[in-house]
């Protein structure tokens, strides 16, 4: 068993190992697209240091895409935020607040669309040859 300095509070080694484990950083969800950078970190300061904050903005139109990333300095924080924050209304919306998790390869290659293959109706045999300059 891993003792915290609260007299009485003990964690299994399986729980202790399971926080060590655990990401630092949360995502952040439903958020409204008024919520900035600031909100978060006083909505979120509470549970603990807050080392950096990342909301997603759209590439194209720079508006914000609806979620974020908050990063704590502990696990321990990491977790308070997330048994606290989940659920809890933020500038008019229900926040989904979870571990974040690593970005999954988008797949390579796929098939594509495009341009119009040989075998496509609107190509007839011989099409080039009767041209005339």
């Amino acid at each position: 068993m891993i003792r915290n300095p609260i007299t009485g509070n003990t964690l299994a080694a399986d729980e202790a190992s399971k926080l060590s484990q655990m990401n630092t950083k949360l995502y952040v969800g439903n958020l409204s697209f008024n919520t900035n950078e600031d909100a978060l970190r006083a909505a979120f300061g509470q549970f603990g240091a807050i080392t950096d904050v990342y909301i997603a903005n759209d590439r194209e139109t720079g508006r914000p895409r609806g979620f974020a990333f908050v990063t704590f300095g502990t696990p321990e924080e990491s977790q308070a935020a997330i048994d606290k924050m989940n659920g809890v209304e933020l500038d008019g919306r229900a926040l989904t607040v979870n571990e974040a998790k690593p970005k999954e390869s988008m797949g390579g290659g796929g098939g594509g669309g495009g341009g119009r293959g040989f075998n496509s109706p609107n190509r007839q045999p011989g099409a080039f040859n009767s041209r005339r300059y």
